[in-house]
């Protein structure tokens, strides 16, 4: 069942979505974020790639309920860093529901648009969560041309890994948080549309980037970064 990746849409994705259940739908996946602890490779990446810098420029592409880059602005508070604070989505709901669960004092802003109109800003990192399984191929080689071409000390892509026991295990796990039934549903979606490591290396390659590390993180987490 899983041999191939799933070209399935999923329901969040719906242009005709009302803006309440949208929202209900990013609160409940801001929650399966935090138990999974999505944000600790974010976390890693971020320590290697900012280990000698005080201040930092970071762009998330397609932030969603704007979970990571809240996390993201705790954690440069705790390491005493001055930091710019970029999230872009396509999707104009999001950035209403990120906004209304962000402190008005946070270093954070939050666009709605196309990420390549963000070229040429001086990104020291670029960032995304969940949202290299939503690309086509070809959408995804262009996001890792413009990472590597605009990030100045790296980028990481934290996405899920496509493996049959998190495929089967998240309908438990979902029912047990007492998941959205959209997110119970495009939980496993998501799992099928995502990548086995074996996968990336071709994409990259056709991307032009080398150095890059893929890395399995617990749990059901494939994570591809480059620092510089």
């Amino acid at each position: 069942m899983l041999a191939e990746r799933r070209q399935t849409n999923e329901l969040m994705d719906a242009a005709d979505l009302p803006p309440a259940t949208y929202d209900a739908v990013l609160r409940s996946l801001a929650r399966v974020n935090t138990i999974t602890m999505a944000a600790r490779p974010t976390f890693a990446f971020l320590e290697r790639a900012l280990a000698h810098r005080n201040d930092f420029s970071l762009l998330d592409v397609g932030f969603g309920h704007g979970d990571m880059l809240r996390r993201i602005a705790e954690w440069g508070r705790r390491k005493g860093k001055s930091m710019r604070l970029v999230g872009v989505d396509l999707n104009p709901r999001s950035e209403d529901a990120a906004r209304a669960a962000t402190n008005s004092w946070s270093p954070i802003t939050f666009v709605t648009g196309d990420y390549a109109e963000l070229a040429g800003q001086g990104w020291d990192c670029i960032v995304s969560s969940l949202v290299a399984h939503h690309m086509t191929h070809e959408q995804l080689v262009a996001f890792l041309r413009f990472m590597e071409a605009e990030a100045r000390a790296g980028w990481l892509v934290n996405d899920l890994h496509r493996h049959v026991l998190a495929y089967y295990g998240y309908p438990v796990l979902a029912r047990l948080m007492a998941c959205h039934p959209i997110v119970r549903q495009d939980g496993q979606t998501s799992i099928a549309r995502s990548y086995r490591p074996d996968e990336w290396p071709p994409i990259l390659a056709e991307a032009g980037v080398a150095g890059a590390s893929i890395k399995r993180v617990f749990p059901f987490r494939l994570c591809v970064t480059k620092v510089r």
